[in-house]
């Protein structure tokens, strides 16, 4: 066993069970992870007081914490993916399902408006829609991670003791992005079939967001050079055998299993690729949202978000 053990978090999901339960272990390092149970709660934990070594991290958190000098970097290790047509809901009593009738309304945002989802959520409204986000005000109902991120003028915050889902449901908002419509009949996606319509922007525009991704602090980088590439090789490993296993049909009636499945059948590749180059697409159309959404001012190069080391890894 490693003399060196990291204080790291991360879901235990399909792609990282193995390094979770020991299966797979970085060669120089161990990993002590702390079990945090909303996944969110860590990842404001290490924007704000880094105390965590590794850690899983929200793209967009991690862009929004980059751009304001929060120490820690990057790992192209892509942890969770997914399609967020369905993540846009509306009141089930509503007529309507033209995105671009949410101009000049009041649209919900759970949670902050740096919320990965809500970035994607927006950036798909914009360019498959057509709505102009500018002319949405967007109502959120907490803070951001990163504290120091000023949102733009057409971003409010939710009234005090208000509950969103039930102001979506009671056309008080005209939608709402990342509310749980599971189990509630007042509420509606707004993109009709939105599962397929993720589908097809995929097997259209190759479009296939990226998440969660993992991050390092940057004291812990400098001390220990070769932990970058150790790393991304255990975490490569563990997510080559859950993919094997998909591959095999050997999947759970789990969500994401299912998901990350229909993803291999329909593109014939490994659904979680990692490293810079497979996945340099999507890392620049999430930034341009960003830009686009005033979470960042300009974009960043792509390789200086990652890690030295890890460049040019692949898995």
């Amino acid at each position: 066993m490693s003399d060196v053990i990291l204080k790291a978090v991360t879901r235990t999901q399909g792609c990282t069970r193995a390094i979770k339960d020991g299966t797979v272990a970085p060669r120089h390092f161990g990993l002590s992870f702390e079990e945090v149970p909303v996944l969110i709660h860590a990842f404001r934990r290490m924007v704000r007081a880094l105390e965590f070594d590794v850690s899983e991290m929200a793209f967009s958190t991690y862009l929004c914490a980059r751009a304001h000098g929060v120490p820690f970097t990057a790992l192209p290790v892509f942890l969770v993916r997914g399609f967020h047509h369905a993540a846009i809901v509306r009141g089930a009593d509503s007529a309507s399902t033209d995105p671009r009738e949410l101009e000049g309304r009041r649209v919900g945002v759970n949670r902050g408006y740096t919320v990965t989802t809500g970035v994607w959520a927006r950036g798909i409204l914009a360019d498959q829609y057509g709505v102009d986000l500018e002319k949405v005000t967007w109502v959120r109902s907490g803070d951001e991670h990163v504290a120091e991120y000023q949102p733009p003028s057409n971003v409010v915050p939710l009234e005090p003791g208000g509950d969103m889902a039930g102001m979506v449901a009671a056309a008080e908002l005209a939608a709402g992005i990342g509310i749980t419509a599971e189990g509630r009949v007042d509420l509606a996606p707004l993109i009709p079939d939105p599962e397929e319509a993720g589908y097809t922007a995929l097997r259209d525009r190759g479009f296939y967001p990226i998440n969660h991704l993992l991050v390092v602090r940057d004291d812990v980088l400098a001390r220990y050079p070769g932990l970058a590439a150790d790393l991304f090789f255990a975490y490569a490993e563990a997510k080559n055998q859950y993919v094997a296993r998909l591959r095999a049909g050997i999947a759970s009636p789990d969500a994401n299993d299912l998901m990350y499945g229909r993803v291999m059948e329909m593109t014939g590749a490994d659904p979680l690729p990692f490293g810079i180059a497979p996945n340099r697409p999507m890392i620049e159309q999430l930034m341009e949202y960003a830009v686009s959404q005033h979470i960042l001012d300009k974009p960043f190069a792509v390789d200086e978000l990652f890690a030295a080391g890890t460049h040019d890894l692949t898995a």
